[in-house]
């Protein structure tokens, strides 16, 4: 796998997650998390896989839909990927980073934070 198909798989892993059909499916996002997957979250609680995923379900694809912006993926060292972008959701708007690794095959999330933008918290 390129460089850039291995970006693009992230960065479409990333995309995955923001979809609240995704969302509400917890099957659908374990797939795409690091078994040692951590979150700093923009309220600035913390997540590892096994929190993120009781919240999973019909409930999380509700609410107001987050909108990505700027988008953009980088190979940062072998088998790391940092994916950054902008969200918009219901006024809010944060700035994200996320590290995806390579794991037995699959390009999974490792780790996620969201920091607020000024102004909207």
């Amino acid at each position: 796998m390129t460089d850039e198909e291995a970006i693009r798989t992230a960065v479409d892993g990333e995309l995955r997650l923001l979809d609240p059909v995704v969302r509400a499916r917890p099957d659908q996002v374990a797939a795409l998390l690091d078994p040692e997957f951590t979150e700093v979250g923009a309220s600035g609680r913390t997540w590892d896989r096994e929190s993120i995923m009781t919240l999973m379900g019909p409930a999380a694809g509700q609410g107001p839909r987050t909108v990505p912006h700027e988008v953009a993926g980088r190979v940062v060292a072998p088998g790391v990927i940092l994916v950054s972008y902008r969200t918009e959701s219901g006024g809010f708007r944060a700035r994200r980073s996320s590290i995806w690794r390579l794991r037995e095959g699959r390009w999974l999330l490792y780790y996620h934070q969201g920091t607020p933008e000024p102004g909207t918290a």
